[in-house]
């Protein structure tokens, strides 16, 4: 087998394609083996398995931040309300069930009334029990002053969960706590070279004939069969740049890119070269500025591509963490 080809320019390399694919998998095992950490980043217990947080001030952008990965629905609650407090509790349930799809943050509007009051102004809140949607940045309302039965609860869950994935590419928080190795394997092998997934031999084998578009359809063909395959969901979108920008010519795409400030196709090819060339910030902080210069379709286009960039860097990266909650904070 010859030496896998390492010509990508800067950060993004083709050759560490597979060995960054591996390292996610690694991390995964190792995160889903350990105990879940709530979204604010304090341990998650409860019925909520980690995926409800209570809403705080000093949370509130990061939690929000999380509906650029699943809609984060904000329920308000008081313990004044024995209704809200019912709600509560099935909520919890839900959580759990759906792990991760959705992320539940409460909102004691008694222990918070400064938030509580801007956010019920905003949501136009006219009574508890209730609760909103955020969506990739977005308000969506559920219902206010009449909580809905369980049953009824889970649908309008669902249906939540299914504009996410359809209309703005959400994918959820990953798999539920407790689906890691057996109990005393923390540790073990973690270091050992992972094996080859035979899944990805026909992708491996374009990569080292160089050819970046059969391999890009191959992680495709995997991705139709396994959708939560993450090697492949990683390598795809490493791929995917190269292919996007191996022919461009930088100065013309940047010289496009500074003529037209609010063409989405000239700034995603600037904002995916930057990325290739090692400038990271600057390309994710030039889409963001395209988000917030656009609208609709147009909007929609480049904060899909923003996504697709940090996935290529990785979700758990400093810059992509700060760039998304600059995302959230142009969209909401």
């Amino acid at each position: 087998m010859q030496p896998r080809n390492m010509s990508m320019r800067g950060v993004v390399d083709l050759g560490a394609v597979k060995a960054a694919s591996e390292a996610a998998a690694q991390r995964a095992a190792r995160a889903a083996s350990a105990p879940q950490a709530g979204p604010d980043g304090t341990p998650g217990g409860g019925a909520g398995g980690g995926f409800f947080v209570e809403l705080t001030e000093e949370n509130f952008d990061s939690v929000l931040a999380l509906s650029q990965q699943a809609p984060v629905v904000l329920e308000f609650s008081s313990q004044r309300s024995a209704h809200s407090i019912e709600l509560g509790a099935v909520f919890e349930r839900l959580a759990e069930e759906f792990a991760g799809r959705f992320v539940l943050a409460r909102l004691d509007i008694d222990a918070s009334p400064g938030l509580a009051q801007e956010l019920v102004m905003q949501a136009q809140i006219q009574g508890l029990p209730a609760a909103v949607a955020v969506i990739a940045g977005q308000l969506a309302p559920m219902f206010d002053r009449a909580a809905p039965q369980e049953e009824q609860l889970r649908q309008i869950l669902d249906q939540l969960v299914a504009v996410g994935e359809q209309r703005f590419g959400l994918t959820g928080l990953g798999a539920a706590p407790g689906a890691g190795r057996p109990a005393g394997a923390e540790g073990e092998d973690d270091e050992a070279e992972a094996p080859g997934d035979p899944l990805l031999a026909p992708a491996e084998a374009a990569l080292d004939a160089g050819d970046f578009a059969g391999a890009a359809q191959a992680y495709r063909n995997v991705l139709l069969d396994h959708p939560g395959h993450t090697e492949a969901k990683l390598a795809l979108a490493q791929v995917e740049l190269i292919v996007r920008t191996q022919d461009a010519d930088p100065a013309k795409v940047r010289s496009d890119a500074a003529e037209r400030p609010t063409d989405v196709d000239a700034q995603t090819l600037a904002a995916d070269l930057d990325l290739a060339g090692g400038h990271v910030e600057d390309a994710f902080g030039r889409l963001v500025e395209t988000v917030r210069r656009t609208a609709g379709d147009d909007r929609n286009k480049a904060r899909l591509h923003l996504l697709g960039l940090f996935e290529v860097i990785g979700l758990d990266d400093p810059r992509v963490v700060k760039a998304r909650a600059a995302l959230t904070s142009v969209l909401f």
